[in-house]
């Protein structure tokens, strides 16, 4: 069991727990928090940037300090999204796998509120919810806070608009004594406002490893296109990372519709993300990204929190992102837990001038790249029209009559001879050059 935790507070049960998950050494977050949390009687500000192990900061201590002796809520966990909610939720679970007693509860929007409050009237210990679903149980009088000491802001910057609306019927429903723990990547207004609202005055403000840890082993990249050839560069830069996961934001519900509509044309293992889509929907694609079986997740900034998947090679911003905030938050996706990861910006001309305003924004570095010239972009297609091509299933409704016919028309041809017409017709009826000393293995982006 891992002697580090236990150095913060963290007992052997939660340890146990830590090292079947093979967390063995805490995140800055984890060390600055997790004491602050058990020990200390003030609330709690923190500024860490995504990917820095937040839930565990606030999730082990929480967890710890629940008296399982009391059938009462005694914490609330407010996340922005849905995705994020399950997320934090199935961590706490894990967290808590030695301690079965503790007993949590995930009451996020978008799914039936009935089951959600029949499974309220037995023990609760912990509530993971978004702050609009739990407004509607409290209305119904379906969940009693007044024993919940403990409230965590997770994300909080994400979520300034749904808390402006939700946050003081929430807070009215917990005692006058409760502590609370806010945790965001970003510190706007906004969230100085709520800290003043909402938290003591002699609150607790810590930092972790901002200068860094948020773009740490992430490579930031841009490229310049027209317009009218944004979509295959992207297929180029897609067809060179074939087995590799990856996400691509776009800015709104059409336009990740209309993108993820044309990876399926072109055979990529893809999948859909957005607010329209129906939970269920949106599980059962979150479930085909974590578990491998799609490659690609084609979303829009509902994604860029709540999505924890440790092998993300890249991010793709489609579209740039309005805020400097939401570009943090996406590339964050990529290079968690250690890994290195790749953020590329697809820009037009006019777009350009925003980058050294990120740059100097966020502290980062862009390195513009070149797109990949006219052959290597009609190589990519042609390899693209072959792979449909291949994965396209027999219409079992033509007749062998007809099958017949069109066999006699080949059957003189070997085999090279076939690939060679139907790949000169390609060429004719697209009006795509090839050339001789074209290399199958072009790397370009």
């Amino acid at each position: 069991m891992s002697k580090k935790f236990s150095k913060l507070g963290v007992n052997e049960a939660f340890q146990q727990s830590l090292t079947d998950l093979q967390i063995a050494v805490p995140t800055d977050i984890q060390v600055k928090t997790i004491p602050l949390i058990l020990t200390a009687k003030k609330d709690i500000v923190a500024l860490a940037k995504t990917g820095t192990g937040k839930t565990a900061a606030f999730g082990l201590p929480l967890l710890q300090l629940i008296d399982v002796k009391n059938n009462k809520i005694q914490a609330v966990i407010l996340a922005p999204t849905r995705e994020l909610g399950q997320q934090i939720y199935a961590n706490l679970v894990s967290f808590a796998k030695h301690t079965p007693a503790i007993s949590i509860i995930s009451i996020c929007g978008g799914t039936p509120i009935k089951p959600q409050i029949e499974k309220l009237k037995s023990t609760i210990h912990v509530v993971v919810a978004t702050p609009g679903r739990l407004v509607d149980l409290i209305q119904k009088k379906a969940i009693n806070l007044k024993n919940a000491h403990y409230l965590v802001l997770d994300e909080a910057d994400e979520m300034v608009t749904a808390l402006k609306e939700d946050l003081d019927p929430i807070v009215k429903e917990l005692p006058e004594d409760r502590r609370t723990f806010l945790f965001t990547a970003t510190m706007p207004g906004s969230i100085k406002q709520l800290v003043q609202n909402y938290l003591n005055k002699n609150v607790m403000q810590l930092e972790a490893d901002m200068e860094t840890i948020g773009h740490q082993g992430i490579d930031h990249q841009y490229i310049v296109v027209e317009p009218i050839e944004k979509l295959d560069v992207l297929l180029h830069f897609l067809s060179a990372r074939e087995g590799k996961q990856g996400i691509i934001f776009c800015k709104t519900k059409a336009a990740v519709n209309k993108l993820a509509k044309n990876l399926a044309i072109n055979k990529f293992s893809s999948g859909a993300l957005h607010g329209s889509l129906t939970q269920a929907i949106r599980d059962r694609v979150m479930g085909q990204f974590r578990d491998g079986h799609i490659s690609i997740l084609v979303a829009t900034d509902l994604a860029s929190r709540g999505i924890d998947v440790k092998d993300i090679a890249y991010v793709v911003n489609y579209h740039l992102p309005e805020t400097y905030d939401l570009y943090v938050h996406r590339s964050g996706r990529t290079a968690r837990a250690g890994a290195k990861g790749l953020s590329l910006t697809i820009l037009q001309q006019e777009e350009v001038a925003d980058i050294p305003v990120f740059e100097k924004e966020l502290g980062i570095t862009f390195h513009k790249i070149k797109k990949a010239d006219a052959a290597s972009i009609e190589e990519t297609n042609a390899l693209l029209w072959a792979k449909k091509i291949f994965k396209t299933k027999p219409n079992r409704e033509v007749s062998e009559e007809f099958k017949d016919k069109v066999k006699t028309i080949f059957h003189h041809l070997t085999k090279e001879e076939l690939i060679e017409k139907v790949l000169a017709n390609y060429l004719d009826q697209t009006g795509t050059f090839l050339p001789k000393e074209a290399n199958p293995n072009t790397k370009n982006h």
